[in-house]
């Protein structure tokens, strides 16, 4: 229980100020890997699921344990606005993704079995190995009622049921992350490893943190702040768990508190930002209004 403790304050410490484990940064994806029969096939981008208000209701009760975990009402609410699905699609087009597909609250695991043949730039033993289980569990789980955002890096597709752009965003990363890995299969595959997820959050959650900024989104910063720093918490505290299994429900779950406390402190940090600016920019322009009068 001591080492979960300490575990646990030294989360909490690295996510406070000065943290660098998520700092703000981009990926460089300058050189991209990525298949030309992927590209070619992906005329639509982005394909949205049918309304169905049954299995939707049904999703949505399914997905409680996740709005409370991140205490977001959005999280698995299976109805995606247009405001998120133009969110994700900005970034892709800004990243040059454009052989990434998004599926929002759609259910095509015959399709996206195609997909995992046409994706050549990772290696065939990859693919069709721990790359037809990732699209068997999609089909036998299906998002569409167990929702569960990921990215599907042996079929390139996104698949999203949260109405949430920081998670979309975050989805998108993961896909510009493996699109400039010359290896993506050994990198997809080391994911399932303990503790390795935690380098591949941290490079997906950093770059939706610049992203906000360098786009000049502040809205989008504090929800990055307020939800991914929470689910970074989830990996931390199933690390622990892994190294210590028998502090494991503490650790998972104080980790979550403490990315809460972190992301709502950051973004804490963005509002000052924002009101300091807009008070600097009122003052201004009374100044400027004055001196005309006279």
């Amino acid at each position: 229980m001591h080492k979960s403790l300490l575990g646990l304050i030294f989360f909490g410490l690295t996510m406070g100020s000065g943290c660098r484990i998520l700092a703000p940064e981009s990926i460089d994806n300058s050189k991209q890997n990525i298949a030309p029969e992927l590209v070619q096939a992906n005329q639509t981008a982005i394909e949205r699921g049918k309304p169905r208000l049954v299995l939707d209701s049904v999703g949505w009760v399914v997905g409680i344990p996740s709005k409370l975990l991140l205490w977001d009402h959005r999280v698995d609410n299976h109805r995606i606005t247009e405001s998120t699905e133009s969110a994700i699609a900005e970034y892709l087009a800004a990243n040059e993704l454009e052989h990434v597909k998004v599926r929002l609250n759609q259910y095509r695991p015959w399709e996206d079995a195609k997909r995992l043949t046409k994706n050549r730039t990772m290696a065939w033993p990859w693919r069709y190995s721990i790359g037809t289980l990732s699209v068997l569990g999609e089909a036998l789980i299906p998002g569409r009622i167990f929702g569960g955002d990921h990215f599907n890096p042996y079929t390139q597709t996104i698949h999203l049921y949260s109405d949430v752009p920081a998670i979309a965003l975050h989805e998108g990363a993961h896909a510009k992350d493996f699109s400039r890995r010359s290896y993506p299969g050994t990198y997809a595959a080391a994911y399932g490893l303990p503790v390795v997820p935690l380098y591949h959050e941290s490079v997906a959650t950093r770059d939706v943190i610049a992203y906000s900024q360098q786009t000049d989104d502040p809205d989008l910063e504090r929800q990055a702040y307020n939800v991914l720093y929470p689910a970074y918490g989830t990996y931390v505290g199933g690390a622990i768990g892994t190294v210590l299994p028998p502090v494991s429900f503490p650790a998972y779950y104080g980790s979550v508190i403490l990315g809460h406390a972190a992301g709502r402190w950051q973004a804490s940090s963005v509002e000052t930002v924002a009101s300091e600016t807009t008070a600097s920019e009122i003052t201004t322009r009374e100044t400027t209004e004055k001196e005309a009068a006279e």
